[in-house]
């Protein structure tokens, strides 16, 4: 019997409808369940995606040394399949991640160098191309490789349509390297043009991870803006409060960029009848226990 191996294991994750949360309405609100990927997020998919085809492509080989800049998951999904290849792994992140992101990545073998929370993603990234001019390794960059997207185009967007039997309206997802927003819309656009695409940031001020409003200067070339309908603002309060009902009402276990995604699908929901609203749950809330977002239980 050919068994599979833990890379086999990436995608085909579980869609799941909304109990109590959206209250009386016509419309019908899934949830894709992204933190069933081995390595906990959507960011499996990329991850394998951009060292596969740049295997293919003889970019690199087992043994060379990778890069990157991450605000968690991509490095958490990179360290895994690094491990999966044979790949050493620098990752770069800011200082701000919580510790359990921070932990994850070592455990797979990366090595992590961190910023400061003032330098944020913009310095991780800088650096991370600095490493490579110097000829330290390959930048995969998720920013500006279409293999991020090709994931989710070929991947995730086949799947939602499939467990869907083509009765999707809305698709919501919150917006960082904006990989799943780009691939997952595109492939839905292919098949029915009136589906609409809703993307999220974060107000002014908001610290959401998983969740950016990048400067001009940093906007992720992979992105499109033309190719999203519509684009939600969402404060780091109200993805809190909808990351912690979703626990506690509806017994779903995720990070604040999936509450994020889940609160823009609520007021879509508000908006339309009949409709049936996909949003992504990027991850898992258990790496996000130490930040104190669902209760101080550490450190007492």
């Amino acid at each position: 019997m050919d068994y599979p191996t833990i890379a086999d294991c990436v995608g085909n994750t579980p869609l799941v409808r909304l109990q109590r949360l959206q209250g009386e309405t016509s419309n019908t609100i899934l949830l894709k369940l992204e933190g069933n990927n081995p390595a906990g997020s959507v960011k499996d998919r990329p991850a394998l995606s951009m060292i596969q085809h740049a295997e293919a492509r003889g970019r690199i080989k087992p043994g060379d040394t990778l890069i990157e800049a991450t605000s968690g998951n991509t490095g958490i999904a990179l360290a895994m399949a690094a491990a999966i290849k044979g790949y050493r792994m620098v990752l770069i992140m800011p200082e701000s991640a919580t510790d359990e992101r921070k932990a994850a990545m070592a455990a797979y073998g990366a090595e992590l160098i961190l910023v400061t929370a003032e330098e944020g993603m913009e310095g991780a990234r800088d650096l991370a191309l600095k490493m490579q001019a110097e000829g330290r390794g390959l930048v995969l960059d998720q920013f500006a490789n279409h293999d991020n997207p090709r994931a989710h185009f070929e991947g995730t967007g086949p799947e939602i349509w499939r467990q869907t039997n083509g009765d999707i309206t809305h698709f919501v997802s919150s917006m960082g390297t904006t990989g799943t927003i780009m691939g997952c819309g595109r492939y839905l656009k292919q098949q029915n043009p009136a589906v609409q695409i809703i993307g999220l940031r974060p107000t002014e001020g908001s610290s959401i991870p998983g969740i950016r409003r990048w400067p001009t200067a940093y906007l992720p070339s992979i992105f499109a803006a033309e190719e999203v309908d519509r684009t939600l603002d969402i404060s780091q309060r109200e993805a809190e409060e909808m990351t912690r009902k979703l626990a506690r009402v509806e017994g779903i276990f995720c990070g604040v960029s999936s509450g994020g995604a889940v609160a823009g699908a609520l007021r879509v929901s508000a908006e339309v009848e009949n409709a049936t609203i996909v949003a992504i749950i990027c991850d898992r809330g258990d790496r996000y226990l130490s930040s104190g977002l669902f209760g101080n239980w550490f450190g007492n």
